[in-house]
């Protein structure tokens, strides 16, 4: 698996499946940032439950100005450094253009951002999607997470259409059939209070 566009295009990532990693597919991957390419440069990007960091390191390399990647397993951390460290050096980066936190990601959403983001990347495991995902989209609204023309961008199989309240999912990229992952674009229903 490797960066597939911008200033680190053809890095390879290093994924462990052992460690229970489900890397974002290649083509998945480049059809999502194709769609959002335009809005990519000079972004803040959120990228949660980060496994290998494919989406977070796929928009740095694109054009963000600034992304944190959250992951808790500590395996995975170690190698979601390393895939940092060569993606800033291939794009020729300052280290706090990425953020690594090594830690639960419902306990990061609990916390203040210090500024919100522009787009928050969320892949889940499939497996908690119905658990997790009501109570993150509700934390990134109550804590203040997302810009007020901010997007959230989930990877879910794609026979799970997922609802939230207080969210309008406005696009989605792949085919709604089992087996096969998509990515849905949500927004607040309602304009968020302006940071």
């Amino acid at each position: 698996m490797r960066i597939s566009g911008g200033k680190a295009r053809g890095i390879p990532l290093r994924v462990n499946s052992k460690n229970g990693v489900r890397p974002a597919i290649e083509t998945t991957r480049e059809r999502l940032f194709s769609s959002i390419s335009s809005i990519l440069p000079q972004i803040r990007a959120l990228d949660l439950f980060a496994g290998s960091g494919a989406y977070g390191l796929e928009a740095l390399s694109r054009g963000a100005a600034e992304i944190t990647l959250v992951e808790n397993h500590r395996k995975v951390f170690a190698d979601l450094k390393v895939n940092l460290a060569a993606v800033l050096k291939s794009a020729k980066l300052e280290g706090p253009a990425g953020r690594l936190v090594n830690r639960n990601v419902m306990d990061f959403l609990k916390s203040k951002p210090d500024r919100p983001y522009d787009i928050i990347f969320i892949d889940p495991p499939y497996m908690e999607i119905d658990r997790l995902c009501p109570q993150i989209f509700d934390l990134i609204r109550q804590e203040n997470f997302l810009t007020r023309n901010g997007r959230i961008i989930l990877e879910s199989p794609g026979e799970k259409v997922l609802q939230f309240t207080g969210w309008e999912l406005t696009k989605t990229l792949g085919k709604e059939k089992r087996g096969s992952p998509v990515h849905r674009i949500y927004r607040p229903d309602q304009p968020l209070p302006a940071q």
